[in-house]
């Protein structure tokens, strides 16, 4: 074959490859096309399931590595692939975007976006993934910018600058953005600092600002009486995770971080609205219609910027569209998400900060706990029984999937703060690390719990802790990661061990699934590369 005849025919398959429209009924409708993973979490509503079916508990054990695409960068990779009729696109980490061939891993076109030095989060300079509407790519930036990106060339088209410069790093944005009808919304993060967040919802075809929630209630705003003195200007309350949207109610969910100073809360008396909260907001108005708060007048780090998952199911003999949650405070919630109206909540891992809820779902505190001025200890600690990776709920088996940490805790005093045990994972590490601890000072897991009575139904040990997110699929596989380097496949209902493969890095990121030609490829991001399995041929 001829060099130019080669070079015709890979231009003409790259021309196929990119011929996409994503509109966004496409992405309503998401789970009708599981050849393709169209946002960050397959759907709109966080639930991270694939219908797909080729790969099952029987074979999944001939899982063999089908390609790696290995970064350049040593930063800690997070993201989440899209792919998009035999594309895949990621991101690099910090802000460097890739269009791939979702079936080879060859690489068609990259960007890389150029950041100040001083741009970057709290835990590592991280971006988890993209959005895409139409045949444009969208990202945000740590240096407060969304970007858009033509998907078939890399080529910018606009790019809009939403966040103004502060301390430690200014506001940067670290999730995928959320594609809603013709907007694309993002937060902005660095609440560890004195900033005030907010969410952002931009045109899609032109970048220009269409509304703007604050996460702190300004003067005369309901909710403002919760900000003692002037704390309210710097309070934090970032967003760092993607929201869900409903299409029957018209409300996108987002959850917010911890008030700041994290620690201090004599600076800042009061519940510390919206901080450590759910919000749900009109998605063409960006106005609140409802919030529910996780975690009030918070001084553990109990940021509660975790997936929002919708899911509708009869509970208590009455069906429901809920929303469940489970929390870095060590506690899964079920939410009406239509009202905001508290319908259960229960600890998944231990949680002794709280020792229940009143009538309207306030948590009740341990009395003195964080006001002893000896050293008590406090469960789960500033990292949380879970971050920011996401879970997973299953429509084929009605469980909600949670990654998290056991026997998480610390010793906490009223002077010295939150504390963190000794041995957890830097948030930005991404190597394999020595594990000294025993059970009994913490282990990462994965747990299934029934969410309409909140009861434990299995738990999948690993021996260290993990920062992994959670995929579950039509065929009853769940597939996830740790901080020892395994990917592992389990059984979705009932834990037990399928398959796992060493990948010579932490598995930091959530996995997700697609076709391309019929076949069936699991990916996940670990170490600094990205790894992609399919059945052996």
């Amino acid at each position: 074959m001829s060099m130019l005849l080669r070079t015709t025919l890979l231009l003409s398959l790259a021309a196929s490859l990119f011929a996409q429209n994503v509109t966004f009924e496409r992405l309503l409708n998401a789970r009708k096309e599981p050849q393709n993973w169209l946002t960050y979490s397959a759907t709109l509503d966080g639930e991270r399931y694939s219908p797909l079916t080729q790969i099952t508990p029987a074979n999944v054990k001939n899982l063999e590595l089908q390609w790696v695409w290995q970064a350049r960068s040593t930063e800690k990779f997070e993201a989440t692939a899209l792919v998009v009729d035999g594309v895949l696109y990621t991101i690099e980490p910090p802000d460097n975007v890739y269009a791939l061939d979702a079936a080879t891993g060859r690489i068609f076109w990259n960007l890389n976006y150029s950041l100040p030095p001083e741009a970057g989060a709290c835990c590592g300079r991280v971006n988890r993934g993209l959005a895409i509407l139409g045949d444009t790519l969208y990202m945000g930036t740590l240096d407060s910018h969304v970007v858009a990106i033509d998907a078939k060339t890399g080529k910018i088209i606009w790019n809009t600058k939403v966040g103004e410069a502060a301390q430690r790093g200014g506001y940067p944005i670290t999730h995928a953005p959320l594609i809603v009808k013709d907007k694309v919304i993002v937060g902005l993060a660095g609440g560890d600092g004195p900033i005030r967040s907010s969410i952002v919802a931009l045109d899609a075809k032109t970048g220009k600002e269409v509304w703007r929630f604050y996460t702190i209630p300004g003067p005369g705003e309901p909710g403002h009486e919760t900000w003692s003195g002037d704390s309210w200007k710097t309070g934090g309350a970032a967003v760092w995770n993607i929201g869900a949207y409903d299409p029957d109610t018209n409300l996108t969910f987002w959850g917010t971080g911890n008030p700041s100073p994290d620690t201090n809360g004599d600076v800042r008396l009061g519940d510390n609205l919206y901080s450590d909260s759910v919000l749900a907001l009109d998605a063409d108005t960006g106005k609140l219609k409802w919030y529910y708060q996780f975690t009030p007048h918070d001084t553990m780090d109990y940021d509660s910027t975790q997936v929002p998952v919708l899911a509708d199911f009869e509970f208590k003999g009455r069906m429901r569209k809920a929303m469940l949650w489970a929390n870095r405070n060590g506690v899964f919630y079920v939410l009406d998400r239509t009202t905001g109206q508290f319908l259960l909540g229960k600890p998944f891992i231990k949680a002794n900060w709280l020792t229940g809820f009143d009538e309207k779902g306030r948590p009740m505190r341990t009395p003195g706990q964080q006001e002893s001025a000896t050293p008590v200890l406090v469960q789960p600690h500033g990292l949380g029984g879970t971050n920011w990776y996401p879970p997973s709920y299953s429509p084929h088996t009605g469980l909600f999937y949670i990654p998290g940490w056991e026997n998480s805790g610390s010793m906490v005093s009223k002077t010295n703060g939150f504390g963190r045990s000794t041995g957890d994972t830097p948030m930005a590490q991404t190597n394999e690390a020595i594990n000294h601890k025993t059970p009994e000072e913490g282990y990462g897991t994965v747990r299934a719990f029934d969410p309409k009575t909140g009861d434990m139904k299995w738990e999948f040990k690993m021996n260290d802790i993990t920062w992994a997110g959670v995929l579950t699929t039509g065929s009853d596989l769940l597939f996830s990661g740790g901080r020892e380097g395994y990917f592992y496949a389990l059984d979705d209902k009932n834990g037990n061990l399928l398959w796992k493969q060493n990948l010579g890095g932490q598995v930091n990121s959530g996995p997700m699934t697609y076709t391309v030609n019929g076949k069936q490829y699991i990916t996940v991001a670990a170490g600094q590369a990205l790894f992609a399995f399919a059945l052996r041929q």
